[in-house]
């Protein structure tokens, strides 16, 4: 069997997932109005998958630890090819919502899996490799809608369904047939419920995970309430909606791949703090910088979500042992679900009431988790 190296390979797998969600994702709003006439229909299909996504993740990773994490993340890409297929099928909302549901659960193993499977087979260079499978989930998301306008321009095709299902089994069977995990040494091939939570006991690690729920929040932000207000605040049109979401995921992606090489040689403590800092500062700046010219707030705040991301990642896989990869990967993506729900709830109703105060809200949460890993040691 040819070989490849276990970053190459989920790295092509969760890109070509990734480009399938880029086409659906736009198109499942739409098909939903379409068939409903209803907006709060049409917010369900965010709510639902959220849902069903974090319902799914933690058993999902305390069980890979015990069981294996490549079948479970076999059967994550295999269950959104079945997600795939219900949408081309479904006649109805409730349809549309069930395919919601399943692919919440197919990708709930993905996110987490991946990580874990790298820092186990990349284990003094964790960084790099979990920052380049990130960026690879961004360059997905990023390709993904100008396909499905080369599909489906009008919005309403179901071909991009079925594309979106052949790309989750192109990566499933990726998975199955190339990928070799790394070893788990037989002392460390049992956990407990008791082994995972003592690692809370640690203040470090309670706050890491706060942070990655605030990281959550401005992630959920960024591709949900912030482009509305910046059509009311900054005039934007649907092109400079496009480039906010590029300049976004290419931010995150690129400095992902670079923050997580260098904190494998310099520690993490560093890209945890600044990262929180430079997106408090660009965020709360965004009344200073009037049209266009607040993508470079906005590229600042981008850049210093993604150095948290990867070095929070990198920095609960390091806290852990091996048996418990999966499981603290579940949690970090727990975390990042709740604030990607919670998140545009807040700052979504506090900026309908007061313009910008919202996003200063967020800024000064950003800002209050840097000062605390500054300050815990432990």
């Amino acid at each position: 069997m040819f070989k490849l190296s276990p970053l190459l390979v989920l790295s092509i797998a969760a890109t070509l997932l990734m480009i399938g969600v880029g086409m659906i994702v736009a198109l499942l709003p739409q098909r939903v109005h379409a068939m409903s006439g209803s907006l709060s229909d049409v917010g369900l299909v965010a709510s639902v998958f959220a849902l069903a996504y974090l319902l799914a993740q933690l058993p999902v990773s305390a069980l890979s630890d015990r069981m294996g994490t490549k079948r479970f993340l076999v059967i994550g890409y295999f269950i959104c090819t079945a997600s795939g297929i219900v949408f081309f099928a479904s006649e109805t909302t409730s349809g549309i919502y069930l395919g919601r549901a399943i692919q919440g659960v197919g990708e709930a193993p993905i996110w987490a899996l991946g990580p874990a499977m790298l820092s186990l087979a990349y284990p003094t260079h964790k960084g790099r490799a979990i920052g380049t499978y990130n960026a690879s989930i961004h360059l997905g998301l990023t390709c993904g809608p100008l396909l499905g306008l080369l599909i489906a321009p009008e919005g309403l095709n179901r071909a991009p369904f079925l594309v979106f299902a052949a790309f989750c089994f192109l990566s499933g069977l990726l998975v199955l047939l190339l990928l070799k995990p790394a070893p788990v040494p037989r002392s460390q091939r049992t956990t407990s419920v008791r082994q995972f939570l003592t690692v809370f006991r640690l203040k470090s690690t309670v706050v890491l995970l706060l942070g990655v729920l605030a990281y959550g929040a401005g992630y959920g932000v960024f591709v949900s309430v912030l482009p509305i207000s910046l059509i009311e605040t900054h005039g934007f049109g649907s092109a400079s909606v496009n480039a906010l979401f590029v300049v976004f995921y290419a931010a995150i992606s690129i400095s992902q791949i670079v923050s997580g090489v260098i904190s494998d040689n310099v520690g993490r403590r560093g890209f945890l703090i600044w990262g929180m800092f430079l997106a408090a500062f660009g965020l709360a700046s965004l009344t200073i910088f009037a049209g266009l010219w607040v993508f470079l707030p906005l590229g600042l705040t981008s850049i210093g979500l993604g150095m948290f991301c990867v070095a929070s990642i990198a920095e609960l896989n390091d806290s852990v042992a091996d048996n418990l990869k999966g499981a603290i990967s579940g949690c970090f993506y727990f975390f990042w679900g709740a604030g990607y729900v919670l998140g545009p709830l807040v700052v979504g109703n506090i900026a309908s009431v007061v313009p910008y105060a919202g996003f200063t809200g967020l800024a000064l949460l950003f800002f209050i988790q840097g000062l605390s890993v500054s300050l815990v040691r432990e």
